[in-house]
């Protein structure tokens, strides 16, 4: 100061008044493994093809990574399977387009796609193949703003390679410790009935989503299921036309339409065809034939407004491709929970938009076996009830057993909390290792703790009861440490946990009056 008195006058020096401040990360922002149309740059942003691309509408998607999948599926007579039809491997199930969908349509914003290689790339291949995730895994989980890792194509996975795929995500999600992921039940369409095909146990305990069980609740902490799979409105029976039946069942449609045909128009007379059977077969048969969008249309247009087989067929395709894995709207309903309560709130008890019914009824007890089975490993249910309709019933890790870890609530708000002051933190590295340092540190940390106590993040009557931090010599550090330039903090909070069973108790009482 005494150098810049060079002059007569009145001289300004501003003190900092207060510490500097930790700043929430954001929540509800999942990376996306996905197959896409494209994966090539068409704008600055998606230069590189192994780094997620950053997007907040589908607009943005289909401008980088280009349009829906055309998946075709293969008809079958009188159909009865759920789905009722199975996408052709000439022209596969891509589950990521209509997966954003979900998503935004729940309440998501900003989010991140890791394109796993283009639709062609699978067809080729001939199948789903679990290398691409190998490699794709490391670099999603480094994405540091992410907090949800989704990967709606796994399902199509072999049942052992999605198994190694799923273990290989809580793994990285583990080592990152900044990320959970929300796997989809693999066949999470059928039934948990406890034979054979039982998606969640496999019957025999051999296969089903409990196999990827075994690498312990360290693991676990950082993952989330649901089940079962959901029926949708994504996709609208008006956008589905014959183009979607696969070559090779084509055939067999204009064979059963033919078949239907003669009691849609009787024959005038017993020797010969009335001119409206005619013409009607006549488009049956040129289903097979090449043509523009528009004879396409027509073609289509006719038969539905006519033929009930089609009309039906034509459903089952609807159906088909509506039947989509859960993980990738809950992820918008976890952005949408997070922007209207916070990350601390529970997001269950309410309802995902565009699901019109999960594809498996669950009872009361059959909820129970999904809650708590002995390894632990919860699988949270999407169910529905009278006068509410379709709810998100559950609120679980598959950290089941951990009474620290249980609740989805409860991981991701302390990922928040720990993220945040980490980061807060930075600006404290090469600082003096000393009492003025830790003061400042404390008060840095404590001011942001009390936010998130007033805004209902932490538990207590008052502040002292719903966190404490401790920084200095002799508490949490020793001479030793501050030798080796080492600074430790210890942050300890009481979480919110969510009220997943109430209890209500009904007693008489003497009259008294």
């Amino acid at each position: 100061m005494t150098e810049q008195l060079a002059r007569p006058g009145v001289y300004v020096t501003e003190v900092d008044g207060f510490s500097s401040a930790v700043v929430a990360v954001p929540t509800g922002i999942p990376v996306f493994l996905g197959y896409t149309a494209k994966n090539s740059a068409k704008t600055a942003k998606a230069a590189s093809a192994t780094l997620p691309v950053r997007i907040s509408s589908m607009v943005e998607y289909i401008d980088i990574f280009g349009a829906a999948p055309q998946i075709e599926y293969d008809y079958v007579s009188n159909s009865q399977a759920t789905p009722p039809y199975q996408a052709n491997k000439a022209a596969p199930a891509f589950g990521l387009y209509y997966g954003l969908e979900l998503f935004f349509n729940n309440g998501g914003g900003i989010c991140y796609v890791l394109s796993l290689g283009t639709y062609d790339d699978v067809i080729s291949a001939g199948a789903f193949g679990k290398d691409v995730y190998t490699h794709a895994l490391p670099v999603a989980a480094a994405c540091t703003e992410a907090d949800l890792l989704v990967m709606p194509d796994a399902v199509h996975l072999s049942f052992d390679d999605w198994v190694s795929v799923s273990q290989l995500t809580l793994q990285s999600c583990e080592q990152s410790q900044h990320i959970i992921c929300v796997l989809d039940v693999h066949n999470g369409y059928l039934p948990a009935d406890g034979t054979a095909q039982d998606p969640i146990t496999g019957g025999n305990g051999s296969g089903g989503f409990y196999k990827i069980a075994g690498l312990g609740e360290e693991f676990n902490k950082y993952g989330v299921s649901y089940y079962p799979w959901l029926n949708t409105n994504i996709v609208s029976l008006s956008d589905v036309d014959y183009s979607w039946i696969s070559a090779a069942s084509l055939p067999l449609v204009v064979a059963d339409l033919t078949t239907e045909a003669p009691a849609l128009f009787p024959p005038s007379t017993s020797d010969a065809l009335s001119p409206k059977l005619q013409s009607y077969l006549n488009i049956v048969n040129a289903l097979t034939q090449a043509g523009d969008a528009v004879a396409v249309r027509q073609r289509h247009q006719s038969l539905m407004a006519v033929s009930p087989l089609y009309r039906s067929c034509m459903s089952n395709i609807a159906t088909s491709v509506n039947l989509l894995p859960p993980a990738t709207a809950m992820a918008g309903v976890y952005a949408r929970t997070d922007h209207t309560f916070g990350v601390f709130q529970s997001p269950a008890n309410t309802t995902i938009i565009n699901a019109i019914s999960p594809a498996v009824t669950i009872s009361d007890q059959e909820q129970e076996n999904l809650n708590m089975p002995l390894n632990g490993m919860a699988v949270n249910a999407i169910r529905t009830f009278p006068n509410y309709g379709l709810l998100v019933w559950g609120a679980r890790t598959l950290a089941g057993n951990s009474d620290d870890w249980r609740y989805i609530s409860v991981r991701r708000t302390m990922i928040m909390l720990e993220q945040s002051i980490k980061t807060a933190l930075l600006s404290y590295v090469f600082q003096p290792n000393t009492n003025l340092t830790w003061v400042a540190a404390t008060s840095t940390i404590s001011n942001f703790l009390n936010t998130q106590w007033k805004d209902g993040a932490l538990v207590g009557s008052k502040a002292a009861d719903a966190f404490s931090v401790s920084i200095g010599l002799g508490s949490t550090m020793s001479s030793q440490d501050i030798l080796d330039g080492v600074m430790n903090v210890t942050v300890k909070v009481a979480l919110v946990h969510p009220a997943e069973f109430i209890v209500l108790t009904f007693q008489q009482q003497m009259q008294t009056s």
